[in-house]
């Protein structure tokens, strides 16, 4: 992959871009498996949802954000749905296990 800087056509633009969120999507399939390990790990089912832990996330995002100079608002956009997304995640994972 070149860098974005050296690009000169959006055919290079656009296969940066996919090669990008092939590695998203390989990151988040292992912050997927975290969620099982959180979902086999907590005791009981309202350990899930960790209001102050969400927020630290966010934090945490929108900092590393700003220190690679994205707009702190955009990464913060995305890991509220991200955590969201998360949350019910290891819900649903921890609803089978005590079902299952």
């Amino acid at each position: 992959m070149i860098d974005p800087e050296q690009c000169e056509t959006m055919v290079q633009v656009r296969a940066g871009v996919d090669e990008l969120d092939e590695q998203i999507v390989a990151l988040l399939a292992i912050r997927t498996r975290f969620m099982d390990a959180a979902a086999r790990i907590k005791q009981h089912r309202d350990q899930v949802r960790d209001e102050p832990r969400k927020a630290a996330v966010i934090a945490n995002a929108c900092a590393a954000a700003s220190r690679e100079g994205m707009p702190p608002e955009i990464v913060g956009e995305v890991f509220e749905t991200l955590v969201e997304a998360s949350i019910a995640y290891e819900m649903s994972r921890f609803d089978q296990r005590e079902l299952g």
